[in-house]
């Protein structure tokens, strides 16, 4: 028809409109054979590559989040740490208060001098108990030693009792 046209296919073969493209057929001596596919074999990926860009971007992302997470926790902890200390300050302040409020009252302070001080007002007589079992009783006041003392001290003390013995109590030696 139009002869400026160009050729469809490669080689100047034209199907013209009368002519359909051929069937593959199969090549002579070849009718008994079967056919046989030619495939290109690829090596199965074990990751695909998206999901290896995901692997990446996910672990990027947790390695830039991990230490602001890090350092909210210390925070948190610190500020836990805090409130508790501060919770145990106040619970300080109102034992201090209520003892303050105790101070405030004469009879408590009257109490208090006799415990400590062994104080008594005039015309009372101071009575103590001494507990035989009571483990912090160390004896009377002729049985205390002052553990202050250095050995020096010791020593001097030791020769002013000599000095004040009665010749009558010391024993003489046998001639």
């Amino acid at each position: 028809m139009n002869a400026s046209r160009r050729p469809s296919r490669p080689g100047g073969r034209s199907t013209g409109p009368g002519r359909t493209r051929a069937t593959r057929r199969p090549a002579p001596g070849s009718a008994g054979r079967p056919q046989v596919k030619r495939v290109r074999y690829r090596p199965a990926r074990r990751i695909s590559r998206r999901a290896a860009v995901l692997a990446l971007v996910l672990s990027a992302l947790a390695l830039s989040y991990a230490y602001p997470l890090r350092t909210y926790i210390e925070q948190r902890i610190e500020i836990n740490r805090l409130e508790a200390e501060q919770a145990e300050q106040s619970e300080r302040i109102e034992e201090l208060e209520a003892e303050r409020v105790k101070w405030d009252d004469p009879e408590y302070v009257k109490a208090q001098i006799r415990s400590s001080l062994l104080l008594v007002p005039p015309g009372e007589d101071l009575v103590i108990v001494v507990d035989e079992d009571d483990p912090r009783h160390t004896g009377g006041a002729d049985d205390a030693e002052d553990p202050d003392l250095s050995w020096y001290d010791e020593l001097a003390a030791t020769f002013e009792d000599a000095d004040r013995l009665d010749p009558e109590e010391t024993e003489e030696p046998a001639e």
